[in-house]
């Protein structure tokens, strides 16, 4: 199958050099430099137009919003050949990937809403988890391609549902990262060494991903590597909001969790996510650290 990819951004461009290393590719960017520059490292054909991509089989997106794949299908849509399937890793509103659904099945191209978890490592490591709204036959036809950057592949539900799942899962990272912050501020104000708290943690009942991966390696460490812009953060949450609204679910620890992420968005600006460790920290006058002579264990390195 010749494959698509459009967007090479801190996601698309690990997933799409996996994936040009096994299949026919044409790579898209706004800068096309970044095309150019992946097509040279790991295979594929860099794409100077959007047109060029009319050629692939199989298009797979992974831009800021579904507004930019509502703009980009605009354009391609009438170009691409019917029986084409087009895969969609955007973070987006699900309202907006059926409406993308909507224009491209005008024209015989299918779609699937398939976001991603796992972050730029499992991207790398083409480890992600795929959750994947549409039909079943589609993403039977595309399925090859989808093993090219993931370990694990779930259809959840019709377009859209794909989008609804990442949104609440953000909304449950942020939920356990704030909660875990407060937590660990306490216990460290209390005397509590954090390190040995998150290692009792880690083996009960509280634990979480923020407690077995981000507070050992981002917090304690004082590394906070950008991986995931807070913004974007405060974006899933906020769509996960409109995923409890048009259930007609109150929801009301999500909606102060959606409270919180916009207000640490808007004082941190494009830091990374974990930072808003950082405004609980503040808040309370304790930082959560290591001692300057403490040695983490191998596994929290």
């Amino acid at each position: 199958m010749r494959v698509a990819y459009l967007g090479l951004g801190a996601m698309g461009r690990p997933m799409a050099a996996n994936i040009a290393a096994r299949w026919p590719t044409i790579l898209w960017n706004r800068t096309t430099a970044v095309a150019v520059e992946l097509a040279a490292a790991h295979g594929g054909t860099a794409a100077t137009s959007l047109e060029e991509v009319a050629a692939a089989e199989v298009v797979c997106s992974c831009l800021p919003t579904d507004v930019e794949v509502a703009a980009v299908a605009e354009v391609l849509a009438p170009a691409l050949r019917p029986g084409t399937v087009w895969v969609d890793h955007t973070s987006g509103d699900p309202a907006g990937s059926r409406d993308v659904a909507r224009l491209l099945e005008g024209h015989g191209v299918g779609y699937l809403d398939a976001p991603v978890s796992g972050g730029t490592d499992g991207a790398a490591a083409a480890t992600l988890t795929v959750m994947v709204g549409g039909d079943v036959e589609d993403l039977e036809q595309v399925r090859p391609v989808l093993e090219t950057v993931a370990s694990r592949i779930v259809h959840v539900g019709p377009v859209g549902t794909g989008m609804a799942v990442k949104a609440v899962n953000n909304a449950l990272l942020a939920a356990s990262l704030w909660a875990a912050a407060e937590g660990l501020v306490a216990l460290t104000a209390a005397g509590v060494d954090p390190a040995a708290a998150l290692e009792v943690i880690g083996s009960s009942s509280g634990r979480s991903f923020a407690t077995q991966r981000l507070l050992p390696e981002r917090v304690l460490t004082r590394a906070f590597p950008r991986t995931f812009a807070l913004p974007l953060l405060a974006k899933d949450v906020r769509l996960a909001a409109g995923v409890l609204e048009d259930g007609g679910i109150d929801g009301p620890v999500l909606r102060l969790v959606e409270q919180l992420t916009a207000a640490a968005a808007a004082d941190l600006g494009d830091a990374d996510h974990v930072e808003l460790v950082r405004l609980v920290e503040r808040a309370a006058g304790v930082e959560i650290s290591l001692p300057t002579d403490a040695v983490l264990p191998d596994d929290e390195r």
